[in-house]
């Protein structure tokens, strides 16, 4: 009898150690996939973390250039003349909306500035620009007034002159700088520069300007 409780102690203990040991295996099954999910998570974290690093480095804190250039311009029929062939000449009134484009994640400011017609690289208008902002990722449009004249050309634009009016077709190009600064979400400035560089082509008979393009 004695023998036969010994025999059932042993195979309790026995019984007792394989069952520690199932369980101690599965905790540290447990324990390791805890921690691969905790690095799966490290991982992901540290994936979202560099995207967002870089889009605010590619994105945000990239400075681009603003664009200036028209909205419209409109001829003033009444008050605006052209010559002839033989007396080649033009006197216009002009109303325009200029547009500054501003596509930073920061205010853009400039100085005053003024933009400057030409026929034939000589000029025959100007009208002034006074400084202002545009806010973030927006534009900013100014209107303007301005006379258009051919009384300062030289003489040996004359005969062009004649030439054109006599096509029909008066083009006049346009040149400007504005000097300005980019604010970028309040963190630094950075100084940038627009220039604009257009072309309009009018219409002799029906005073029109036909077509305005921007380098």
């Amino acid at each position: 009898m004695s023998q036969a409780y010994n025999d059932d102690a042993k195979v309790a203990t026995h019984d007792s150690e394989s069952g520690r040991g199932i369980g101690g295996s599965d905790d540290m099954e447990l324990r390791r996939k805890k921690r691969k999910q905790l690095l799966v998570y490290i991982a992901a974290f540290a994936v979202f973390q560099t995207a967002i690093i870089l889009f605010f480095v590619l994105v945000i804190m990239k400075v681009r250039t603003p664009t200036f250039g028209f909205d419209v311009a409109l001829l003033m029929p009444s008050n605006s003349q052209f010559g002839t062939r033989q007396n080649p000449s033009f006197d216009l009134k002009m109303n325009a909306v200029l547009r500054i484009e501003n596509p930073n994640f920061g205010s853009y400011e400039f100085e005053n500035s003024s933009v400057v017609f030409y026929y034939e690289d000589e000029p025959v208008g100007e009208v002034a620009v006074e400084k202002t902002g545009v806010g973030w990722r927006s534009t900013k449009r100014v209107d303007a007034s301005l006379s258009l004249s051919s009384k300062g050309l030289p003489n040996n634009t004359k005969s062009q002159l004649g030439n054109d009016l006599t096509s029909g077709v008066l083009t006049l190009n346009t040149k400007s700088k504005l000097d300005g600064k980019v604010d970028l979400v309040f963190i630094f400035n950075k100084k940038k520069a627009i220039d604009m560089d257009c072309a309009l082509t009018i219409g002799v008979a029906d005073k029109v300007v036909r077509q305005i393009s921007c380098k």
